[in-house]
């Protein structure tokens, strides 16, 4: 008999909103970075997108999805979410607030809804990978799918 796949929240979220999606599992011992997860499942860098949460001068929490590649523009990201700064959530504080792990954390399923952004270069993409919620798994999808499972909207976030 076949091993059931654990789901995650960001899946059962996705089913629940009839978003389809495939998820990919690989080897980890523990946190890989976006690079190492794409070069893993043999993926282009392209269409890896990493998920991470900022406190804003206004005491609030945003979230910013961006290729695995580059690296926040946190005075775009401030200007995205209509605040004067953001600055990044300290790891440690990651859990507490998400629900999810470094390495783990999916703009999807958190325990709190949180203002969202994903970088405007996933508009282009016909489907990316982002973190399905837990270590060891990625999930595929429409960009505008991910954009709608996240109440998020797309916005310049990377430096040039």
């Amino acid at each position: 008999m076949a091993k059931k796949e654990a789901k995650t929240n960001a899946m059962r979220m996705l089913e629940k909103l009839g978003i389809g999606y495939t998820a990919h599992e690989y080897e980890c011992g523990g946190f890989m970075d976006g690079i190492e997860v794409a070069d893993k499942l043999g993926l282009p860098h392209e269409q890896i997108y990493k998920t991470l949460v900022t406190t804003g001068a206004d005491r609030q929490h945003y979230v910013f999805v961006i290729p695995v590649e580059q690296e926040l523009d946190l005075k775009k990201c401030a200007k995205s979410v209509g605040v004067k700064s953001v600055q990044m959530l300290p790891v440690k504080e990651l859990f507490a607030l998400t629900g999810y792990v470094r390495g783990g954390c999916t703009s999807i399923g958190m325990k709190k809804q949180f203002v969202t952004r994903i970088d405007a270069s996933a508009e282009d993409l016909e489907k990316i990978y982002v973190s399905a919620g837990r270590l060891g798994c990625q999930i595929c999808l429409a960009p505008q799918d991910l954009c709608a499972a996240a109440k998020a909207e797309f916005a310049d976030l990377t430096q040039e």
